[in-house]
C-alpha cells in the first residue's frame, strides 16, 4: 500500500492537509488554506513537485532538529515536515515524501461522520 493525503478542517474553518506514508505516519503538513479548492490546489503542487529534489529545503530547529520544507518552483513553502532526531532520519523523510508524494488518494477528514 502507499500513502495518501488526508484533508481536514481547523477550528476556524480553514482547511490543511497531510501527507501520510503507508504506515499511517505524517510526512508532510500543509499551511492553512481559507478553501478547500486552496488546499486540493496545495495537494497538486506536492504531487508535482514532490519527485525534484531541489524543492526540497533543509532546515534546522532553533535547538539543532533538522526538518525540512517541500516548496513549489515559485519558492513557496508547500508542506513542512516534523523535527526529526537526525540528519539521516531526515533524508528517510524526504525520500518518503518523494516515494508518497505522487499519490491520487485523497481521505476527505471533512465530511461529517454519518
Amino acid at each position: 500500500m502507499s500513502g495518501w493525503y488526508e484533508v481536514s478542517k481547523s477550528g476556524n474553518g480553514q482547511f490543511r492537509f497531510v501527507l501520510k506514508a503507508a504506515n499511517a505516519e505524517t510526512i508532510l503538513t500543509s499551511e492553512l488554506y481559507t478553501t478547500r479548492a486552496a488546499a486540493d490546489g496545495g495537494i497538486a503542487s506536492v504531487q508535482t513537485n514532490s519527485a525534484v529534489d531541489e524543492r526540497y529545503e533543509k532546515k534546522s530547529t532553533k535547538d539543532g532538529h533538522p526538518y525540512f520544507n517541500l516548496k513549489a518552483a515559485n519558492h513557496e513553502v508547500i508542506g513542512s515536515s516534523e523535527a526529526y532526531s537526525s540528519q539521516a532520519a531526515c533524508d528517510k523523510g524526504i525520500a518518503s515524501v518523494k516515494a508518497n508524494g505522487a499519490t491520487k488518494t485523497i481521505k476527505d477528514k471533512t465530511l461529517p461522520v454519518l
